[in-house]
This record gives structure tokens, C-alpha cells and sequence, in this order.
């Protein structure tokens, strides 16, 4: 079995957090990651309420193993319930990310819960060190879903783990045991996962969607803020996001001035998205996309990703 800080801290079996992705990752998701032996986490979107937290940690907490909760912090100076819900939830782990987190991460600590952050410079990492996390997320521009687009994962890797005295996992590209044996023999406690498992069984990925991502190859992918500038939200600029490309972020890319004035533009994401047209509505997802070949359960996922032991122990010998 492989051993790392990760495992050892929450008893688990191969070295992987499931990523929280908002809107596909809910308790059911997180629960079968857990119980499959890598952690789950349960993905709180903006508009996530403090019941629906309360169920989805329900629902992850059931399995009895190690899971987690993802929240964005930029979010929580609106919505305080988010954290109150998570705080009374109890998870093994949280991610605060994207925005002032301090505040949270003391008070989570407080009532005994390790988190976690994502950072996507060094300088990030840094500053997280100084919070006193106690789990940085290195997340690469491969990545799907939010974070920063100015670093890949190996050499943010690399420079994070140079800086930085803490346990330290690899996100962004990661997907079949080849990637998780990578980041590993670079010193990695882990693996930071989403994309592997958007199109399993248990993600909340809609039918069309699915398609779409087994369609993909690893180049279908466009990183930016057109989505989130569309529908008014208040996501910190410096974090864009990547999603599989299409039309419509093609014809907004680099006009997004223009998009932020245009009613008629947001009207019609929101009834793209309402009608599962995706030439208009989005699907995040990072480069490991490309690796999908076919819909899978969260266990299978899991299994493949353990193989990076026999990787590592083949390249040692």
C-alpha cells in the first residue's frame, strides 16, 4: 500500500482527495470516493444553503470514512451559513480557497477540522504556509473548474515543495495512476482529483454532459473568465476557470467588458444552460480530460489510480 502523509493522517488507502466541483460533486460522489479508499469531498457552490451542506454531509459522512467539504471563500463574507453548516457538520477535511480565508481557517481548526487551500503561484503557497494550513493544494493550470491559469502542475509542484515546509498535494491533469506515481516520486503527499471522475456513475453530471466529456481530447479545453463574467458573479478576477471550449466562449473571449454589459448575452447563457444546450452552457473540466474512454465508477477510478504502487516500485527496481 502506498504510504504518504496523506494516507497516514486519514487512513486512507490510496493517496487521493476527490476534488469538491461544485454542481457535480455531491455527498453521493464523495461517499463513494471515501468508500473506496481515497477521501471524497462535497463541492458547496455560491448558492449552496446550509441545509443542503447539512445533507450532502450526511450523505458523504455515511460510508463511516474520511471526508470532506470544498468552499469558496470569496462566498462566505455573504453567506456566513455556509461555514456555520460545515463547522457543525464535523468533516475530516476543508478546503477554503479563492479569497480571504484566514478567519475560516482558524475557526475550523478550532473545532478540530484540518484544511486545506488551493494555491496557484508560490507566493500563494506561501501565504498559506503563514495562515497556518495545514494541507497546500499545488493546483496547476491543467486543472478543471477555478483557479489560477499562470503556472502547470509540475513546475508549480516543484517550486511549492522547494518553498514550503507542509504537506503539499498535486492537482490539475491528474488522472490515471501514471499521473498520481508522478507527483508522488516528486515528493507530492498526494493527489488533488476532479476530472477522472466527472463522468462516473456517481458524479451529478447530466446525461448531455457526459457526452461531451467522452468526447473530448485533451486540447477541448479553453481556460478564462467568460462564464463567470456572463452570470454576474463575483468570483476575484485573478481566478478564471476551465471548461470545455465552445461556442459561445469563443465568441466572448477577450470581449469580456462587452459581456459584462450585455443583458441579452447573459439571457442567453442562462437558457442554454436551462436547455442542456452546450454549444452555449459550459462543462468544467481541466486537460485529463482527454483520458476519459468511458463511463466508470468511482471505485474503478480509484483501482486504476492505485496502480502508480507497482509504477513506483517498478521504476525503484
Amino acid at each position: 500500500m502506498l504510504r504518504t502523509w496523506l494516507t497516514e493522517t486519514f487512513g486512507l488507502d490510496v493517496p487521493v482527495v476527490g476534488a469538491p466541483m461544485a454542481g457535480v460533486g455531491s455527498g453521493r460522489l464523495a461517499a463513494a470516493v471515501s468508500a473506496a479508499g481515497g477521501l471524497g469531498m462535497v463541492g458547496a457552490g455560491g448558492t449552496a444553503t446550509a441545509d443542503w451542506i447539512a445533507q450532502q454531509s450526511a450523505v458523504a459522512a455515511a460510508p463511516g470514512r474520511p471526508w470532506g467539504v470544498g468552499l469558496m471563500a470569496w462566498v462566505l463574507p455573504d453567506h456566513p451559513e455556509q461555514l456555520d453548516a460545515v463547522v457543525a457538520a464535523r468533516p475530516t477535511l476543508v478546503s477554503v480557497s479563492f479569497g480571504p480565508y484566514a478567519d475560516a481557517v482558524h475557526r475550523l481548526q478550532d473545532h478540530g477540522i484540518r484544511v486545506a487551500t488551493q494555491v496557484g503561484t508560490v507566493q500563494e503557497a506561501v501565504e498559506a504556509r503563514d495562515v497556518g494550513v495545514d494541507l497546500v493544494v499545488a493546483r496547476g493550470a491543467e486543472g478543471g473548474g477555478h483557479g489560477r491559469g499562470d503556472v502547470g502542475t509540475l513546475a508549480l509542484l516543484q517550486a511549492v515543495l522547494e518553498e514550503v515546509a507542509l504537506p503539499v498535494v498535486a492537482a490539475g491533469g491528474i488522472g490515471t495512476a501514471r499521473g498520481l506515481a508522478a507527483v508522488l516520486a516528486a515528493g507530492a503527499a498526494g493527489a488533488w482529483v476532479g476530472t477522472a471522475f466527472l463522468a462516473c456513475r456517481e458524479a451529478e453530471t447530466t446525461p448531455a454532459a457526459r457526452a461531451r466529456l467522452l468526447e473530448a481530447s485533451e486540447a477541448d479545453t479553453a481556460y478564462g473568465r467568460v462564464f463567470d463574467v456572463a452570470q454576474r458573479l463575483g468570483w476575484p478576477p485573478e481566478y478564471g476557470g476551465r471548461a470545455l471550449r465552445n461556442a459561445f466562449f469563443d465568441r466572448w473571449e477577450g470581449r469580456e467588458d462587452d459581456l459584462a454589459r450585455d443583458d441579452a448575452a447573459a439571457a442567453e447563457l442562462a437558457e442554454g444552460r436551462r436547455r442542456e444546450d452546450l454549444d452555449v452552457g459550459y462543462v468544467y473540466a481541466g486537460q485529463g480530460v482527454g483520458l476519459l474512454r468511458h463511463q466508470r465508477t468511482a471505485a474503478e477510478v480509484l483501482a486504476d489510480l492505485a496502480g502508480a504502487e507497482d509504477l513506483l516500485r517498478g521504476w525503484g527496481a
